[in-house]
């Protein structure tokens, strides 16, 4: 009797072994997937740009839908990460300009939002977010930094239609925009 109880007992870890093994296989095979599927990786000469959405660097809005800044704030983030691999600092600029390409590939110069009434937030990881109209950004950067040598910065961009615009319902108003991490 006592044999048989060893033997169940033995039986019993090894099953429960392989059932963790299998989990513990599968939850870091899936993982790594997903997580390697939503890296979209630009390079520069000393920087790493890292984009954590699967669109990369392009940002749409398909709907204008106006909203308040602080709804604004809460709305999904473009993030990316910065990094440098020169033992140096590296001064950059992080801009948001229109996406021509895909403007012209969906032909829809004329379902664009105007500039006027779109605002831009960016926010470096430990600030707080900085807001712009993006009129005021025509020529200018959202950021202007300097990296650390061998260092890593992580920032999230959002964008939306300003509550002070009225757009029709049903509107197919849109915006197409790409971030740019200019090396300087």
């Amino acid at each position: 009797m006592y044999s048989g109880l060893k033997k169940m007992i033995v039986k019993n870890i090894i099953i429960i072994g392989l059932i963790l093994l299998i989990a513990v296989v599968s939850t870091h095979y899936i993982y790594f997937k997903f997580k390697n599927e939503t890296r979209v990786d630009v390079s520069s000469e000393s920087l790493d740009i890292t984009f954590h959405e699967k669109t990369g660097d392009s940002i749409d809005i398909t709907k204008a839908n106006p909203v308040t800044d602080s709804v604004g704030l809460s709305l999904n983030a473009y993030t990316f990460t910065v990094k440098n691999n020169l033992t140096e600092p590296v001064n950059y600029q992080i801009r948001l300009e229109k996406n021509i390409k895909k403007i012209l590939e969906d032909d829809c110069k004329e379902y664009l939002i105007g500039e006027d009434y779109l605002k831009v937030a960016i926010k470096e990881e430990g600030k707080e977010s900085k807001i712009y109209l993006m009129k005021e950004l025509e020529d200018n950067p959202l950021l202007e930094t300097r990296i650390k040598a061998l260092g890593e910065k992580e920032y999230s961009i959002r964008v939306w239609v300003d509550k002070d615009i009225t757009v029709p319902t049903g509107s197919n108003l849109h915006y197409h925009g790409t971030i740019k991490v200019i090396e300087e």
